[in-house]
């Protein structure tokens, strides 16, 4: 019997705190899609060294841009492109300088940012970056893919070889994967990636699937 997604979504959950949205540390809306942006090519463990000395000083789009590009740099500078996050974030900071609540320490997304096209229209937020905020802030049923659910994806034979980028990845899952688990595919999976389903040497001993899972590099 292959590792289906219905059995998958069934059964992981059961290893997985299903309470944790996410473990980017963050204080308020604007700081979760401030934590997203930095987390591109970086760990969550290493973006969260960084980011309660910088959300101390800078929670809100206004206070970010007060601390200025520079200085955010100086906050950044451990983690992999600062230059280029350091840039969008000042940039998402100024395009949300109109809305009233722009200096407010419990900052949240307007509504008319609750869809993914206006969303995607900030600057440093691309479709897996909205997907992520969506799905964890306003439980929007979207898949972020990150590296963890692109490898297993690829890893349990979900996705074709085709699917090369996290678009593709994210449009063949959402066919394949039941609606009913569409609202929590981003969360166990990325979970299940980072702590069980592991890159190299994966702990299938811990794995409540193990028996259904075909994938070549299995240890059990």
């Amino acid at each position: 019997m292959a590792l289906t997604p219905d059995v998958y979504f069934k059964y992981v959950p059961s290893v997985i705190d299903m309470s944790i949205r996410s473990e980017l540390y963050h204080t308020n809306e604007f700081t979760f899609a401030v934590a997203v942006i930095l987390s591109a090519q970086a760990t969550d463990k290493k973006v969260n060294e960084v980011t309660p000395e910088l959300f101390r000083i800078a929670a809100s789009p206004a206070q970010m841009l007060a601390l200025g590009e520079d200085e955010l740099k100086k906050h950044i500078r451990v983690l992999s492109f600062f230059n280029n996050k350091a840039k969008s974030i000042i940039g998402l900071s100024a395009a949300l300088m109109d809305e009233e609540n722009n200096s407010d320490a419990n900052y949240k997304f307007p509504i008319k940012y609750h869809n993914r096209d206006a969303l995607m229209k900030l600057p440093g937020i691309g479709q897996k970056t909205a997907n992520v905020i969506m799905n964890v802030l306003w439980n929007a049923p979207n898949i972020g893919v990150d590296t963890h659910v692109f490898r297993n994806s690829h890893r349990y034979g979900w996705v074709g070889a085709d699917a090369n980028t996290p678009e593709k990845v994210e449009e063949q899952l959402l066919k394949i994967i039941p609606k009913k688990y569409h609202l929590i595919v981003n969360h166990v999976m990325v979970l299940h990636g980072r702590y069980i389903c592991k890159a190299l040497r994966p702990q299938c001993d811990k794995c409540p699937v193990a028996k259904w899972c075909n994938a070549s590099d299995r240890t059990i």
